[in-house]
């Protein structure tokens, strides 16, 4: 692998690196090497995910280490740091992450069958202490604030405004240095050029295109 700054790319829940494609296409357009990181979401504990997210950080041969992660793969990342002190993290981008809580998760695990649909990650980040230190990193953190989504089916409560399935509350981290809200659905966020282009901002400039939407 070549010696050149690297965006990690990481999906969430229920998906697999390909879908992560467009948005690697698109961070490449921008001049950086980007990857996808694949994980089995469901099946693995939030702390095992980490500790392999992790070893694959430490195989790539790159000066600093960006991310992107989208919903649940912000978890993973942000589980990983706490481990990271041997990488030489750069900027960090979480797109509809649920760092705060997850009302459609409360929601869905009360359905049947409803705690094996989440897996073993989010159900282990629902009941964990956040992760502390975050300061120390650059975080920039972009919502959606259009409400389609299967959140609004199995949480028809999914308090305004949201993206389908992450309130734009949730999505808040008290370390991040931005925070921006797009009008944008949670899986619209994967193939969203306006999502990728924010990404590139706070990646390359450590802050977004445009003021914060106040919502």
């Amino acid at each position: 692998m070549t010696g050149q700054e690297t965006v990690v790319l990481v999906h969430g829940l229920w998906m697999h690196g390909m879908v992560m494609v467009p948005m690697r296409r698109r961070i490449e357009r921008c001049g950086y090497r980007a990857v996808r990181y694949s994980y089995p979401s469901m099946r693995l504990t939030l702390a095992q995910n980490a500790d392999r997210l992790g070893r694959f950080c430490r195989g790539i041969n790159a000066p600093r280490l960006h991310f992107v992660g989208h919903s649940l793969g912000g978890v993973i990342i942000l589980r990983m740091l706490q481990h990271a002190a041997d990488l030489n993290i750069g900027r960090i981008v979480l797109a509809g992450t649920p760092f705060a809580d997850s009302f459609t998760a409360h929601r869905l695990v009360r359905l049947p069958g409803g705690r094996m649909a989440m897996g073993r990650s989010l159900l282990e980040w629902l009941g964990a202490p956040r992760p502390e230190g975050l300061e120390q990193y650059e975080i920039g953190v972009i919502a959606g604030s259009l409400g389609v989504g299967l959140g609004r089916v199995v949480a028809p409560g999914l308090p305004q405004p949201n993206d389908g399935v992450v309130s734009v509350d949730e999505t808040h981290i008290s370390a991040a240095r931005a925070h921006i809200v797009l009008n944008v659905s949670h899986t619209a966020m994967l193939v969203s050029a306006a999502v990728a282009r924010q990404a590139c901002e706070f990646i390359r400039r450590g802050t977004f295109a445009r003021p914060v939407d106040a919502s």
